[in-house]
Formats: C-alpha cells, sequence, structure tokens
C-alpha cells in the first residue's frame, strides 16, 4: 500500500517537472527570438516601381523591367514582413521624378536613393541600389476630347421644372484607343439619367456609355450632372402682329391684329414678362397664290421663358 502511494507521488512530480521544464524551454526560445530579431541584418530586398501622373494615353509595355534590387540593413523584426512578398511597392511621380523621352521613362536611381528611403521607412538604411537607371518602355495611343450629350427622361412634379439648362462638371471626356477607333467618335452620350415626380434641384453622377466602343477608353468614366429646378407658372399676352415682306404696290388688310401668346415662366421672372419682349411677324412671301391667311410665328422670346405658343394659328387676311 505504501509502496504504491510514494509510486504515485514519484509520478506526480515527474509530471510537474516535465511541465516546468516546457514551460521555462518554451519562455526561453521566445526570449531567444526576441534576442535573434533584435539584431541587425543585411539582406537584399526587390523593390517594384510604379509611376503615378501618367497620361491617360500612355501604357506601360509589359516587357519592362520595372524592379530593383535594394541591399539595405534593417533588424530581423523589419525584415519579417519581406519574407512573404515577391516585391515591395514603390511609386513615384512620373511627371516629376523621372525622364521622360520618346516611348520610354528614365529614372535615376541612385539620384532618388532619398526617396526609396523614404517610402522604406526610417526601419531601413540602403546601402545600395541596383542598377543605377531604370528604363521603362511605353506606347502612345491615340485620344481626342468629345462633346457629352446626356440621355435623360425627367419627369417633374406639378408646377415644377428645369430653369435654364443642365450643367456638367467637365465640357468634355478625353476618348483613348486605337486612331481607327477614336476617329470613329465625335460625341459621347450618358447612360440613361431617369427621375420621377422632381421638385428640388438635380445633381447626379452619371456614367458614360461606351457599350458600343469596347475598344476605347473613356476619361472620366462618369460625370456631375446639376440642373436648378423652380416653381414655373403659365401666363399669357397679347402681342400686336407684325407683316414683313409685303410688296410697296400691295395694300391688305388683316385680322386680328393682335395674337395671344401662352407662355411658361418661372415664378422669380413671371412678373417682369412685358409685350415688348416678345415679337410676332407674319411674312407675306410665305403666301401661295390663292392663300388667303398668314401663319403666325414667334421671332423673339425672352431667354429665361422655357415655352411659348400662338393661340390663333392663322391669321385672315384681303388685299385690299
Amino acid at each position: 500500500m505504501n509502496s504504491k502511494k510514494k509510486l504515485n507521488i514519484s509520478d506526480y512530480l515527474r509530471r510537474k517537472n516535465v511541465k516546468r521544464f516546457s514551460l521555462f524551454f518554451a519562455i526561453a526560445f521566445v526570449f531567444l527570438i526576441f534576442s535573434k530579431l533584435s539584431n541587425d541584418y543585411k539582406q537584399i530586398i526587390k523593390l517594384k516601381i510604379n509611376l503615378t501622373n501618367i497620361q491617360d494615353e500612355i501604357i506601360l509595355e509589359n516587357d519592362s523591367v520595372n524592379t530593383i534590387n535594394a541591399y539595405v540593413e534593417a533588424k530581423g523584426f523589419a525584415l519579417i514582413p519581406l519574407m512573404f512578398k515577391n516585391a515591395t511597392d514603390i511609386t513615384f511621380d512620373a511627371k516629376t521624378d523621372v525622364i521622360t523621352k520618346p516611348n520610354q521613362f528614365i529614372f535615376d536611381v541612385q539620384k532618388h536613393q532619398f526617396l526609396i528611403e523614404e517610402q522604406l521607412g526610417k526601419s531601413y538604411e540602403v546601402l545600395s541600389l541596383l542598377p543605377d537607371t531604370l528604363v521603362l518602355s511605353y506606347s502612345k495611343r491615340a485620344s481626342k476630347l468629345v462633346p457629352i450629350i446626356l440621355n435623360s427622361t425627367i419627369n417633374y412634379a406639378v408646377g415644377y421644372d428645369i430653369n435654364g439648362d443642365f450643367s456638367f462638371n467637365v465640357d468634355s471626356v478625353k476618348v483613348v484607343g486605337s486612331a481607327s477607333e477614336v476617329d470613329k467618335i465625335s460625341s459621347l452620350t450618358t447612360e440613361k439619367m431617369e427621375l420621377n415626380d422632381v421638385n428640388t434641384d438635380i445633381k447626379q453622377s452619371v456614367r458614360l456609355d461606351v457599350s458600343e466602343f469596347d475598344k476605347i477608353e473613356v476619361f472620366p468614366k462618369s460625370i456631375s450632372v446639376s440642373g436648378v429646378v423652380t416653381r414655373f407658372t403659365e401666363g399669357t399676352i397679347e402681342i400686336p402682329i407684325i407683316v414683313t415682306d409685303k410688296p410697296n404696290n400691295v395694300e391688305i388688310n388683316y385680322f386680328p391684329k393682335t395674337v395671344t401668346i401662352a407662355y411658361y415662366v418661372d415664378l422669380d421672372n413671371y412678373s417682369s414678362i412685358k409685350a415688348t419682349d416678345f415679337s410676332v411677324e407674319c411674312s407675306y412671301s410665305d403666301v401661295k397664290d390663292i392663300q388667303t391667311y398668314f401663319v403666325p410665328k414667334i421671332v423673339k422670346k425672352p431667354e429665361f421663358v422655357k415655352r411659348v405658343s400662338i393661340k390663333q394659328k392663322r391669321i385672315d387676311f384681303i388685299k385690299l
């Protein structure tokens, strides 16, 4: 009985010792790793050069070598993330950091070492860089600016309408592609903008419709459309008729002498409308041989008036 009890106590102590040893070993191993990673190491890392601010027409060739080898010194902690990457991205401005030549960007690696160090961070000391110069080949596509046509279906709330015209945040867009494809395009239409029951100002982002041109790119790909929506009302006004192109030897009498014009205008300008803002003419030269009436036409109206119409469609006349 006593021997069995002694055996159990001995097994228990041995298990406790194994656990303690394992714990101390793990702690020692962790401290060792931290100690090693705290040391300075020298290593070659690969840097991938990316360019920003490249013209839309430019395409970098796939066979261009855009990587450099950097021999750096850093703590082990700083080098660990690089072990899981093929290359570290470094970005430069194509307009300020490289020399542009026909079909080539020339990047002076040594001259811009300070920019590379700045992007790598203070954890890395760059000891050397290879190659000294990087040549990035590119090709240039054709391009031109084309106007925009808005494709829209807008239903306004009762008594509301667009005041003036829609405006875009850009006057035109750039189309880029092969010369033969670019030459086919004289304008671009937006995707359809559909709005219903509109009674407030419009501000929408609309993409350009390039579904018919699969071999071109457009910059920008979308535009901002805005318009002022206000309350509108209809008014009427009497306007005297002016007969033009009548020969001097012809005397006529016509009736009526005035016509009623209906106009659609925003409330802000409604009170400022005057008869002198409009002009209605009947041209004698438009009369056929046996015709005894004129067709009145509005030849002048205020720009801010949305729609106008003449209620009398014909003006009868007789020769005296």
